[in-house]
């Protein structure tokens, strides 16, 4: 006859309270020896709770258990489970012992059972990374036991690394579709708590990685549900905070995504997970983009105390506090390191805005035409968008702005379906300077204007200044830019340059310099020589582009 304290633990499980359910088992076990199936129910919960020591402790008493009752299947299973939880904490070396006890203790078997099936998932994922065409052939073997035995949760985790593999070959339809079936499971309730979460974070990462970002919002959205179900939820609410940050942050929404990011950050802290560079990595976006420099910084050095790379963004701050000659080598070091094209591409495009202001038109090219070679054929739409722009810029940049707006104009129409409202701005910028270098003061306006709007919503400081000052003295002056002129500015002309880009005359800039308004005269004259502008719109432009109007 049950006790009462192991009815009360039952229910708790059933309805998801993990910590009640911890108490209950516990409550429990001092009345009596708990059984195989109600000691893995208790590690589940107290994975599920954050327990991780009492998880622990739980599966090693599962496993036990089983023993004793002669069930090498059980046994075996509750093996290679403990060690997929401690490969979860990053003790591999603990993980690896568990799993060659599971393959001894198959061999004792003598034939094929479940657990056959859950010991190739350890081998699967040691696959993805290296040689994806074995990791699939493991995975249609795990889930062909899967179906013998009618295991639903093998069965999850087969189609996810066999999904996973199908992309590490570059089938990604294929791959695409096994992670939308391996989702139907999960958001069926078909499968444990505990693969649910694994299956979740794993599938919403692969989209991101491949920018996919309405697969990723979709399922991003089922986790929220299914974690805000859960009170009591520790491990994957955390990273899932992450994702919801990301996605935020594409729409817009960056008060949002900054909260989301730093409370990532506190899940993800105690004691630290391995998504937690990412978690820092976000925060320091976020604060970037809206102009806290200082606290952007302090959050890209987090990420990397985390061994996680906190390139682009950091490279991309160093641009912003104009130390070009700093940028350009971070973001060459990033490129020399990372071979996977889709990892590469925001590098790209990063490497594509770095080196245009850094005069290096040649290998801002060169970053743009991989980019676009990554985004050939059928591409997501955030990929040709990113690629439509850096080729556009690099075109204007080059002198041909006609060219050059045959792209930018692409992009603006992939940011606005995709509803990226900050990347179309900044498109949108791109497109007004190439209208101004073509003499069309209409259409520049325009577009500086949408893009100052969408800035000032979002809060973007940095690009709101600066484009502020640009749009101010195109639409006072007009001007045509000069095609392919090259700066060598001595560094009084760059300072009169900051100081004409923002709309002061010759005279305020000779006393803000202490020099004679007819020194300044003649340093306006080599500015437009050397930029080969005719205009103080124009040299505006070439100051907007090559970012001088920021004093950060």
């Amino acid at each position: 006859m049950r006790s009462s304290s192991l009815e009360a633990a039952h229910a708790a499980f059933a309805r998801r309270s993990w910590r009640e359910a911890c108490r209950a088992f516990e409550a429990a076990s001092a009345e009596r020896v708990l059984e195989a199936d109600d000691c893995e129910r208790l590690a589940v919960a107290s994975y599920m709770a954050g327990d991780d020591s009492r998880c622990v402790q739980a599966w090693e008493a599962a496993h036990r258990a089983a023993l004793e009752d002669g069930d090498l299947d059980a046994a075996a299973r509750s093996a290679i489970l403990l060690a997929l939880c401690l490969v979860l904490r990053g003790q591999m070396a603990h993980a690896g012992g568990w799993v060659a006890r599971a393959e001894e203790l198959l061999d004792e078997c003598g034939g094929e059972c479940a657990a056959s099936g859950y010991v190739l998932i350890p081998k699967l994922l040691g696959a993805l990374d290296g040689d994806p065409a074995v990791a699939t052939d493991l995975a249609v073997k795990a889930a062909a036991i899967a179906k013998r035995f009618g295991d639903a949760d093998l069965r999850a985790l087969a189609v996810l690394g066999h999904g996973q593999a199908l992309l590490g070959l570059g089938d990604t339809a294929a791959g695409v579709t096994r992670l939308d079936e391996v989702m139907v499971s999960v958001t069926g309730g078909e499968v444990g708590p505990v693969v649910a979460g694994i299956v979740y974070c794993a599938v919403i990462i692969e989209c991101l990685k491949r920018f996919d970002l309405e697969r990723a919002s979709e399922w991003t959205a089922a986790l929220s549900d299914w974690c805000d179900g859960q009170p009591d939820l520790v491990p994957y609410r955390g990273q899932c905070l992450v994702h919801r940050s990301q996605l935020h942050h594409v729409a817009g929404r960056w008060a949002d995504a900054l909260t989301t990011a730093e409370a990532a950050c506190r899940h993800l802290s105690d004691p630290p997970h391995p998504a937690l560079g990412l978690a820092y990595y976000q925060e320091g976006e976020c604060h970037r983009l809206l102009g806290d420099f200082d606290r952007a910084e302090a959050a890209y050095r987090a990420a990397s105390g985390c061994g996680f790379d906190p390139v682009p963004g950091l490279a991309l701050l160093t641009l912003a506090r104009g130390d070009t000659g700093a940028a350009v080598p971070s973001i060459q070091r990033a490129l020399s390191e990372v071979t996977d094209p889709l990892a590469r591409a925001p590098l790209l495009a990063a490497a594509t805005e770095i080196l245009r202001a850094a005069d290096d038109l040649t290998g801002a090219r060169q970053a743009a035409d991989e980019l676009a070679a990554s985004a050939a054929g059928s591409a997501p739409a955030v990929l040709r968008a990113m690629a439509s722009h850096a080729l556009g810029s690099v075109l204007v940049a080059e002198g041909d702005p006609v060219a050059g707006l045959v792209e930018l104009r692409a992009a603006s129409r992939e940011w606005k379906w995709l509803c990226m409202p900050y990347e179309a701005a900044r498109t949108a910028t791109a497109i007004a300077l190439a209208c101004t270098a073509l003499g069309d003061r209409a259409a520049a306006a325009l577009e500086f204007d949408n893009a100052l709007a969408t800035f000032r919503a979002l809060g973007a400081a940095p690009d709101t200044e600066r484009l502020a000052a640009v749009a101010e003295l195109v639409g006072d002056h007009g001007g045509t830019a000069g095609r392919g002129g090259r700066a060598e500015l001595s560094p009084r002309e760059a300072e009169v340059l900051v100081h004409l880009a923002a709309g002061k005359s010759n005279r305020e800039i000779a006393e803000a310099l202490v020099i004679s308004q007819h020194t300044v005269g003649r340093h306006v004259e080599n500015i437009f020589t050397k930029l080969g502008v005719s205009s103080r719109a124009a040299a505006t432009a070439y100051a907007y582009e090559h970012r001088l109007l920021s004093d950060r």
